[in-house]
């Protein structure tokens, strides 16, 4: 697990208390594409069910991930793949 990966995984956990998560880095498959980054870590797919998704649009719970990952766009992570899900 990268440091970036454990990072994702913590703050989603703090933010959301998931019912289900998985963070997989597939920055490999993006190697040598615009954004992606020679050190890895720039790509990531992240599957999440939580209650705090209750009454939400796909979107709006895709915005509160985006949102609470803020400091990690903002320090490299350049493309995220969601699947989000309610409780």
């Amino acid at each position: 697990m990268t440091s970036r990966q454990n990072r994702i995984e913590a703050r989603l956990r703090e933010e959301f208390s998931p019912d289900e998560l998985s963070v997989v880095d597939e920055s490999r498959l993006h190697a040598g594409h615009a954004g992606a980054s020679e050190e890895g870590e720039s790509h990531f797919f992240v599957e999440i069910t939580s209650s705090a998704f209750s009454g939400k649009s796909r979107v709006d719970m895709q915005r509160l991930v985006n949102e609470a990952l803020k400091a990690e766009f903002a320090s490299g992570l350049h493309a995220l793949r969601l699947k989000t899900k309610a409780v």
